[in-house]
């Protein structure tokens, strides 16, 4: 099997009724605004998706729906988050047998793992299966880097094809870039700095409030790759302050109320998470429809 690590990921966040259930329905609306626009792959499952709270029927749900839906046009993802490698082997089964092209794995969760055993999780996943691997390296939010020392010795696995570059270091680009050329395909993680990335060589973006704003998202992707740097810049600096909402611990609730305010989305989210009340949703609705009454013409 085999992905072109280029391009536009959206982490799609996972819909819920007001009754918990999955909304398929809903789900599918964004879905195919997102191939709408022209996203290049989606991964299911991650922070956005609420993983750590979906069952895994839910999962095995949304991943063969979105299978069919996407129809061979992109490839979809499944993330994995466990804190055993036992669970994370059981994953990268489900998501073969689910249909997925492809992984997204973070280092194990709740323990923190050393250079030794960070290594060795992963390659014992990536050993595992024939599934193409982007390793999600976000030593911010889950403590874990993943340094060039250890891609060095990942390396050796041939599946082992990416990484979502979330260490909020753009220089780390440049770094991975100098060690090993076009081994590992680079896609930036974090919103904020997504055209900076792009511009130092990222060859993609896993993207936030690509949910939202799916056709603004890849016209800043396709503008750079073009050359075309002041154009994309002007859309980027209307869209930083939506970003932004992409680097706060309530990302999954600021990105489902975007979602919402643009009509491919609702603002349910799954317990412990609480939707948005008060002062601080009027502050990020105000951000969001400021952002909206600003949207510029592609």
């Amino acid at each position: 099997m085999s992905i072109t690590w280029q391009g536009i990921f959206p982490a799609l966040t996972t819909k819920f009724t007001a009754t918990d259930k999955l909304d398929l329905p809903l789900f599918e609306k964004n879905l195919q605004a997102q191939l709408a626009a022209g996203i290049h792959g989606i991964v299911l499952g991650g922070t956005l998706g609420e993983a750590s709270v979906l069952t895994v029927d839910e999962k095995e749900r949304l991943i063969k729906f979105a299978v069919e839906k996407c129809n061979g046009k992109v490839p979809v993802l499944l993330n994995i988050a466990e804190g055993s490698t036992k669970e994370a082997l059981q994953q990268a089964a489900y998501a073969k047998a689910w249909g997925a092209k492809g992984l997204m794995i973070l280092p194990p969760m709740r323990y923190k793992s050393d250079h030794r055993e960070t290594v060795t999780y992963f390659k014992t996943v990536a050993n595992s299966t024939d599934l193409p691997i982007m390793i999600y390296n976000n030593p911010v939010d889950y403590k874990i880097e993943v340094t060039l020392d250890m891609f060095a010795e990942l390396i050796e696995c041939n599946n082992i094809q990416a990484i979502k570059e979330s260490t909020r270091d753009v220089t780390n680009v440049t770094r991975i870039k100098n060690k090993f050329g076009d081994r590992l395909k680079i896609l930036c993680g974090v919103d904020t700095l997504a055209m900076e990335e792009l511009c130092l060589g990222a060859d993609g973006w896993v993207a936030g409030l690509v949910c939202a704003f799916p056709a603004e998202t890849v016209a800043i992707y396709n503008l750079v790759k073009q050359g075309k740097i002041a154009e994309a810049t002007k859309i980027y600096r209307w869209f930083m302050p939506l970003l932004e909402l992409d680097i706060h611990p309530k990302l999954v609730q600021y990105i489902k109320l975007a979602e919402t305010q643009a009509g491919i989305g609702s603002e349910f989210v799954r317990a412990p998470r609480l939707m948005l009340e008060g002062d601080e949703r009027t502050q990020i609705l105000k951000t969001i429809n400021d952002g909206i009454a600003g949207r510029p013409k592609l």
